[in-house]
């Protein structure tokens, strides 16, 4: 079993053949209580003949959101690849209160609960955790405007925030039995994203935060700096309730220990929680080489999807560098592939069947990004509507659509992809993505992939310029237009390559 197996083949075979496996799940239900006379299902054969896995989490960075391609996320790839091992559906629900969710797995209102759970002792008295799949750090971070602080001493007296009822208040609670004058406020309805720029923005001194959450979001609140650890790294767990029967928690057990011994946990986490994405951006002589080396193979191939859906080649292979590299085997953790990084379904919907034949990934790539475009209102004029197509293919139209609403609600323009950008990186938090429809996402990460691909389309073009102007000065050089020194010197100044 691979955890990337089971996600594509399995989810399209459930929603096929729901019917057929919930009546398969109920005769398997009616046969097992006929061969064991008067024995109750136990709770595994009780969630296989329902078809359905509920599970409680909480929509974030961390945990899961809705992703491009559908709901994403660490917990959420793992939950499904658990789901998907047994069967059935997997029903999300939410719980944005820790203290309430713990609650709830303990009163068996849940299957279970997966929210980058800390197992403590003091949980471990209310529900049961499986084993460990990850280990974060609780840090001290502070803003570098301020001197850094170096000991619990340094703290007293300071504004400290922290979620309410994470593990990060309770180790504030242990350290304070050492450190009485040791003050701190919660509150709940948190995401660890919101502390972080809190922090960043000099509103509060301090706040603790968990390790994984610093990795994914320091990129985006650069005055943000760990002070020190507060303590030693500790275990995420799936908590299940205390009951007699275990036989779910010990499937879960299975599971988790098989993708251990596989890798596949480290994998996942570094694919989720590693910020250093080579695919995402490149510097300039990276890009300068591959410009020479791998754009000429693909250039035919991108002129004439472009010519087909009726957009500029130049944007086609600047998304396609954006995605790709230019690399036709390109992979994501999340199963989009290619040239154009197109997934199983994108794919199809766009008549293409073999999303690794370089031909076939730029077409799809190309008819998906003109179908993006057709759906953004006629009103919104280019080039804000090429803007906004490019922001969807990488953030998904749903996205985009609450951050327009977001934007218009401020009282700016939803159709100005510049008063739109600077209120999609609020997706990311939790005060904001609430309101919304899709929930969750990584607001910057569009505003960020459409400015490399504006900047990647403009050298591509200047260098495809200079080509001709190269091979007219070879053929013909009288034919070289009058004004191309001008031109040349105004597409300079609007390329400058330290931008990349």
């Amino acid at each position: 079993m691979t955890l990337g197996y089971y996600p594509l083949s399995m989810r399209h075979f459930k929603q096929r053949f729901s019917y057929r496996r919930t009546l398969f799940g109920l005769l398997l239900l009616a046969l097992a209580l006929h061969l064991s006379g008067s024995r109750p299902p136990t709770l595994l054969e009780t969630v296989l003949a329902s078809g359905e896995l509920h599970v409680l989490s909480r929509n974030g960075p961390t945990t899961y959101y809705e992703g491009s391609n559908g709901k994403t996320g660490f917990e959420y790839v793992l939950l499904q690849g658990f789901a998907d091992s047994l069967g059935v559906q997997l029903v999300l629900k939410d719980e944005d209160n820790l203290t309430n969710m713990l609650h709830k797995v303990a009163r068996n209102q849940v299957h279970l609960a997966a929210a980058g759970l800390t197992i403590t002792p003091s949980r471990q008295q209310q529900v049961q955790f499986t084993r460990p799949y990850l280990e974060v750090t609780q840090q001290l971070i502070y803003n570098h405007n301020n001197p850094a602080p170096e000991t619990i001493e340094d703290l007293l007296g300071k504004e400290i925030l922290v979620i309410a009822g994470s593990s990060h208040a309770e180790r504030l609670r242990e350290l304070q039995r050492e450190y009485p004058e040791l003050t701190w406020q919660e509150q709940p309805n948190l995401e660890m994203i919101d502390l972080i720029e809190r922090v960043h923005r000099g509103e509060i001194d301090y706040a603790i935060i968990d390790s994984n959450a610093l990795s994914i979001n320091h990129q985006v609140f650069p005055r943000t700096r760990v002070a020190f650890d507060i303590g030693e790294p500790e275990a995420l767990g799936w908590a299940f309730p205390w009951r007699e029967d275990s036989s779910l928690y010990d499937r879960a057990q299975t599971y988790l220990a098989q993708l251990h011994e596989q890798g596949t946990l480290e994998k996942l986490a570094a694919d989720f929680f590693d910020n250093t994405n080579p695919v995402s951006t490149g510097g300039a002589l990276l890009f300068a080489h591959r410009m020479e080396e791998r754009l000429p193979q693909w250039q035919p191939q991108l002129e004439a999807a472009a010519e087909e859906v009726e957009l500029n080649w130049h944007l086609l292979a600047a998304v396609s560098y954006q995605e790709s590299h230019w690399n036709p085997r390109a992979r994501s953790h999340t199963g989009v592939r290619g040239l154009m990084m197109l997934t199983l379904t994108t794919a199809k919907e766009m008549g293409i069947d073999n999303r690794l034949d370089p031909a076939q990934s730029i077409l799809g790539g190309a008819r998906y990004l003109r179908s993006l475009y057709d759906r953004i209102p006629q009103r919104i004029a280019d080039p804000d509507r090429t803007w906004f197509a490019l922001a969807a293919y990488n953030v998904g139209m749903g996205h985009l659509e609450d951050a327009r609403i977001l934007t218009q609600r401020h009282g700016s323009n939803p159709d100005v992809w510049e008063e739109v950008a600077e209120y999609l990186p609020l997706l990311a938090k939790r005060q904001y993505y609430r309101q919304t429809r899709y929930g969750y996402a990584r607001g910057w990460e569009p505003v960020d992939y459409v400015a490399n691909i504006r900047r990647f389309q403009d050298i591509i073009a200047w260098h495809d310029m200079q080509e001709q102007r190269r091979l007219a000065m070879t053929n013909t050089p009288e034919a070289i237009p009058p004004d191309t020194a001008d031109n040349e010197r105004n597409h300079a100044q609007l390329m400058p390559m330290s931008a990349l």
